[in-house]
Formats: structure tokens, sequence, C-alpha cells
């Protein structure tokens, strides 16, 4: 019963934040975005003590659960062992622990947290690993999926489906996800929680206060046959059929020894006054494994390319982004440095953009770290979503009223690129549009003695929206673009 239990609870944390990255409806996030909250790593990096309480207490008390049940990346291990086992029953066995591994793994990754060296944290966290996997992998499907249904419900005059674009956000962020995805898969199809229990920083650092847990797996001696059936089905190698022990700092407490023992003889018991285990003999048959698995992921968000038609005459070419010095951060993050110090690039915001405006950094020093750009939409001053979902505090809740004085950059004008200066044409699109009204049209002479009106920027009013250089019509490059704030400020 306990082992039913974990696993309902388990599928609805896994279920729930696969979700959220999918994005499936904002009222969802409404409802659900706590179970992002309560991740271990996030509300650590948001100070949350009231979550990181309750999480310890849960480990000391109950063992590893937050690794079976709450972890979705340790959910989706579990989903790749299940299928392993289908394939080959009793197919794992004891090894010893790797502590220099995990410890050394461990330590890098505090240094680096304490330091704000995010190519390396946003790697190794888990619940950001799994959600890339979502974002940039299965995301495309789902969008792909809702499409049909909206063109399928089109052709009825229904329209409970809206049709939504399908891009590749970052090239780099989508390798790294399938690279992710295929190697946890092959070795969770292979050996179960390898991951967990050698590399993940967070399952280590759970494992020193599972060594104390009050409830634990234990063998009744009077009851063992020395079958060796609990070993083979420990996905964890935490079970010692040689002197019949357990690791408890490496038992994520599935309960599926417990489960395979046709003798009763395992029990999730108090550990205090709990029985002794019983040496038994080693067996002499050695596990088999599967030896390959290749894993085809396809993204939809590389197979469909849209051309876009001006009135079916003239096709627009794609704006190209401006090479910014300073990046812009979404408002809320407050500033580049507390970017760096709390995002693991987990890309819920990234997914939750309604404005086609984040998406993952290229840059080594903020690698895969959500940042802004224009090319697809602006930042509309009513939208406050990724500060709503952000688990971490790298992006603190901000109101809609709050947003508007929000200075996260300043528009820059480019002379070379205005269409009135070019060829004489006039234009204003951005004076007409800029929300803040930081923009307003100027005479200028040209080189070769033209007067035209061009914009002119009041920096100290401008917001940094990128309503400008979203709508300006200049081709690759905009005339106006926004150069980020590093640090951001409030009039």
């Amino acid at each position: 019963m306990l082992r039913k239990i974990r696993i309902i609870l388990a599928c609805f944390f896994f279920v729930a934040v696969t979700l959220l990255f999918l994005n499936v409806s904002w009222n969802l996030n409404l409802w659900l975005g706590w179970v992002a909250k309560v991740q271990f790593l996030p509300a650590l990096l948001a100070l949350n003590f009231g979550v990181l309480a309750v999480l310890i207490v849960l480990t000391l008390v109950f063992g590893r659960l937050y690794c079976s049940v709450v972890c979705p990346l340790g959910v989706m291990q579990d989903v790749f062992a299940w299928a392993g086992k289908k394939h080959k029953k009793n197919r794992y066995g004891y090894s010893p622990e790797k502590k220099w591994l995990r410890y050394s793994v461990l330590a890098v990754f505090i240094v680096c947290l304490i330091i704000g060296f995010a190519p390396v944290t946003t790697l190794l966290a888990p619940y950001s690993s799994y959600g890339r996997v979502v974002n940039s992998l299965f995301k495309p499907l789902y969008d792909l999926l809702n499409n049909v249904l909206a063109g399928v419900a089109a052709d009825y005059d229904s329209y409970a489906f809206s049709e939504v674009e399908i891009w590749m956000r970052s090239v780099t962020t989508f390798v790294v996800a399938l690279l992710t995805f295929i190697i946890l898969g092959v070795l969770a199809w292979r050996n179960g929680r390898t991951y967990c229990n050698t590399v993940c920083p967070v399952g280590t650092m759970l494992s020193f206060l599972s060594r104390f847990s009050l409830l634990r797996i234990r063998l009744d001696k009077d009851k063992c046959k020395n079958c060796s059936l609990c070993e083979k089905n420990c996905k964890a190698a935490a079970i010692d059929y040689k002197s019949g022990t357990v690791d408890y700092s490496r038992c994520v407490v599935c309960g599926d020894c417990t489960d395979k023992c046709k003798f009763d003889a395992l029990h999730y018991e108090w550990a205090l006054g709990g029985k002794d285990s019983k040496p038994v003999q080693p067996d002499s048959s050695r596990r088999a494994f599967l030896t390959g698995a290749a894993l085809a992921v396809g993204t939809a968000a590389m197979a469909e390319t849209k051309i876009k038609i001006d009135g079916g005459l003239a096709v627009i070419e794609d704006k190209q982004p401006p090479k910014r010095h300073t990046p812009l951060t979404p408002p809320g993050s407050q500033s580049l440095r507390n970017m760096n110090k709390h995002c693991t690039a987990c890309q819920l915001c990234v997914s939750s953009c309604p404005n086609n405006v984040l998406r993952p950094s290229t840059d080594p020093m903020r690698f895969m770290q959500p940042e802004m750009s224009f090319e697809r939409g602006f930042c509309r001053p009513e939208c406050t979503h990724c500060s709503s979902v952000c688990p971490t505090g790298a992006i603190k809740q901000v109101t809609r009223e709050d947003k508007t004085a929000i200075h996260i950059g300043h528009a820059v004008w480019i002379a070379d690129n205005c269409i009135p200066v070019a060829n004489g044409d006039e234009c204003g699109a951005c004076a007409r549009h800029c929300p803040a009204w930081a923009i307003h049209m100027v005479d200028y002479t040209t080189k070769d003695g033209r007067t035209v009106q061009v914009p002119a920027i009041n920096a100290e009013v401008c917001i940094g929206c990128g309503k400008c250089e979203y709508l300006c019509p200049a081709r690759p490059f905009s005339a106006i673009y926004v150069e980020g704030n590093e640090v951001h400020h409030i009039n």
C-alpha cells in the first residue's frame, strides 16, 4: 500500500511539473505553480526556509523520499528503469558507494553556486535539467499537436484551440537537453539510479540526512530465505546481498525490494528497535545488462519552417538580433548579478513567456539563462508571467503597476539603418507605438543634405520594453534597439 501511495504521489508531481513546462494553460500555472517552488534547489536559492524545513524533516523521517516522489528528474529515471525491467527482470546488483565522485561533484557544485559560475550549476541542477528536456524536446511536439487540433477544429468552425508559433529558441540548449535525455535514459535503463547516487548534488546533500532517517528498509533475519531478489531489484544498488545490509544514503525508498520479496522479510519500519539483518551467501549468477539503446527524439521546431509573405507578393526578411553590449534580463531580475547568482536555467520562464521574448543565452558565463530579444515580440507592460513562475528568486515577482516603472534598458538609434535616412521615406513607427512616450520625432540632416524626421530618445523615460525594436520595419537589423541596464532602476 505504501508503494502504491508513493507511485500515485510521484505521478502527480511528475505530471504537474511537466504541464507547467508545456505551458498548457496559465490558469494551470496559478493552481500548480507551487510544485516548482517546492523543489529543493529552487527553494534553497530563493531562501524559502519554510519549504527547506519541510524537505529536511521529510528526509529525516522517511529517508530520500524526495528523490522518488518530488524530483521530476528522479521520476523520469524511474520510468526508464521500469521500461528496462520489462525487457530484463532482476537486472540490478549491489555496487559500493563512490564517495570520492559524489563528494567531489558536490564540492564543485557548491563552490560554483557561491561564486555564481552558471555553466556548472545549470548543468548539474536536477530540476532544471528536466525542465530543459521538456521545454526543448517535448514542448515543440505538444505545440505541433495543438496546431493540428486547431486546424481540424477550424474546419468545423470551432476555435477551441489557437495556433501557436513553433520555433527553435536555442540550438545549444536543444543539444544539451537532447544529450541529457539520452545519457540519463541509457543510465537509468541499464543501472537505475546511477546518476542520482553518483552525480546529482541534491541527492548527495539529502544522503547526509537519510543516513539518520527514522523509517528505513529493514531485513527480518528469521524470514529471509537468501533468494537475493531484493538486491536484484534495487535500482539504487543500495542492498548488499553478501552482507544483507542496506546503504540508507543511497536508498530512495521506492519500495521495489519489499514488493519483490516473496517471504515478507523486508519491511519499512522504525530504525530504532528493528531486527538485525542476517548475513547471506553470495549468489554466483551475474546480472545481465542491455548493451545499447538508441533514442530518437523528433523536434517539430526544426521541421516546421515558415516563410513570411507580405500580401502574397514580397518575402519579408527575418530580423536579426543586434549585438548588445549589456544583455537584457526580465523585469524583476534586478540585475545581471542577481540573475547569475540565482538562476539555474530551468527554462520555466522561457516556456511561460507569451510574447516570444525570452530565450536561453549562449554566453558561456550565463549559459542557458534567460535573456530578452525582440525579433518575435516585445515585453508587454501588463505581462508578469516570468516573474510569477520563477521558483528560485532569480526573477522577483512584480505587479503590473510596478513593471511599468522598472527600467531594464534603454533604446539606441542607429542612423544608417533608419528608413528615412536611408531612402527618404517617412516612418515614425517607433515614436507612434512607444508605450512610455520616450520617443519623439525631430529634424535630422543627412549626409547628402536632406532633412528628414528621425527618432530622438529620452533614455531617462525609456523602460526598455522593446516595442520600438520589434515594430521597426528596417531589415535585417532594426534602426532602433534596446541596450540592457546592468542594474535595473525604478522611476
